[in-house]
């Protein structure tokens, strides 16, 4: 099988999580992108590799002080990942030592910026018009036709938020699956069950498309923001309870904030043996 980057070469890597989303991440930067469908499912094997909900390659950028692009672990590609934007913007301002630098996406350009000890990532305005999400056909964006009513909303990728009453009784995985197949979304999609607590709290559990059931989602907390405002439900400030711990989402005039942790949790490489099977 003809290669797409030396295999005789060990790759090195790391591996990052926000809130238990966890990422592997490989720089290549001076060179061109290596990231396959193929590699990309080998790696993200849980069992054969080193598993991981999407990987994040950064790239070279002529606009922005990076470029990134963003891959699930069945091999698909992710149009916006939040959480990995946030992990790898906080490696991006400690090797820079700036306080803001720009990350450019299929989304479009993004802004990182220091918040303490937490980074924060515009994640750019919501998307509300059904061939924007995108959708198969024109329907209303608030009340999709499909049992639940969810809300849609792009965020460089597509989401289906739904509004239920208690979150515990939800089958995130069977519910999950089921919607990001629906015809409805001719890129699958991403389906969050949230749960309003107050006006300025609420509680979401998420299913990725190409995944499953993630502890997080980054651009899945900034739609189920927006759609919460959009219903009325809440404010354009939020804290959002995930699986894996907590986010705060200000959806501004110049797009929707999101602001939470970020880990490093080691660095290593792959060895040319595994590359090779690839």
């Amino acid at each position: 099988m003809q290669q797409d980057f030396d295999s005789s070469t060990r790759l090195p890597f790391l591996k990052m999580h926000g809130l238990g989303n966890d990422f592997v991440i490989i720089d290549s930067r001076g060179r061109e992108a290596i990231v396959t469908p193929n590699l990309a499912r080998a790696i993200g094997d849980r069992h054969c590799g080193v598993g991981f909900d999407q990987l994040a390659e950064i790239r070279t950028s002529d606009t922005a002080d990076i470029d990134l692009d963003f891959w699930n672990s069945d091999g698909s590609r992710a149009g916006a990942c939040g959480n990995a934007t946030r992990c790898v913007g906080r490696l991006m301002l400690d090797e820079t030592g700036k306080d803001e630098i720009t990350i450019r996406t299929e989304r479009g350009i993004l802004i990182a910026r220091r918040a303490g000890d937490e980074v924060s990532v515009n994640m750019g305005h919501p998307q509300r018009m059904w061939d924007e999400v995108p959708l198969s056909h024109p329907v209303d964006t608030d009340f999709l036709p499909l049992d639940g009513e969810p809300v849609a909303v792009g965020m460089g990728n597509p989401h289906a938020v739904f509004f239920v009453a208690n979150i515990k009784e939800v089958d995130v995985a069977e519910w999950g699956k089921r919607v990001e197949y629906d015809p409805l979304f001719p890129q699958r999609t991403n389906v969050e069950f949230a749960e309003i607590r107050s006006r300025d709290e609420i509680r979401m559990r998420v299913w990725e498309r190409g995944t499953g059931i993630t502890l997080a989602c980054g651009s899945g907390a900034c739609a189920t923001a927006v759609a919460a405002s959009v219903r009325g439900l809440t404010d354009k400030k939020v804290r959002m309870e995930v699986d894996g711990g907590w986010l705060t989402l200000d959806w501004r005039e110049d797009g929707v904030w999101m602001t939470g942790p970020t880990q490093l949790v080691f660095r290593a490489e792959f060895d040319t043996s595994f590359l090779e099977r690839v």
